[in-house]
């Protein structure tokens, strides 16, 4: 399952959904909801957390907050559209390695930081 914050552009969630992944978006659900909130939400569903927002590396690097695993995107200026299609090959071609990791996606490609960093509970 993957949890999008709001910070995601509704044609990812989209893209998504359309290659059959379980995705939750606060913009639908829980709109308003604190960076804090997103995060322990994603973690006690089992989600992996897909945001552009750069603070959830501060919760989770600094302040050591658990998490199943974020994907940061850092994809601005990209349209729409090729957005999408990143977003959705990177999922299609390493899911079962974003959980549990720190992973940003740009429009060169993607890397996944494990190791000492996010705490799972």
């Amino acid at each position: 399952m993957i949890l999008a914050d709001e910070s995601v552009e509704i044609h990812v969630v989209l893209a998504l959904r359309a290659i059959g992944l379980a995705v939750a978006y606060v913009a639908e659900t829980n709109h308003g909801a604190t960076d804090e909130a997103v995060l322990e939400a994603a973690r006690t569903h089992g989600a992996i957390l897909l945001t552009a927002d750069k603070d959830f590396g501060e919760l989770v690097f600094r302040q050591g907050r658990a998490s199943r695993g974020v994907v940061l995107l850092r994809l601005a200026g990209v349209p729409a559209g090729q957005k999408a299609q990143l977003v959705a090959s990177a999922f299609r071609a390493h899911g079962d390695e974003l959980r549990e990791g720190f992973t940003v996606v740009t429009r060169s490609g993607m890397r996944i930081r494990r190791g000492p960093g996010p705490r799972n509970a």
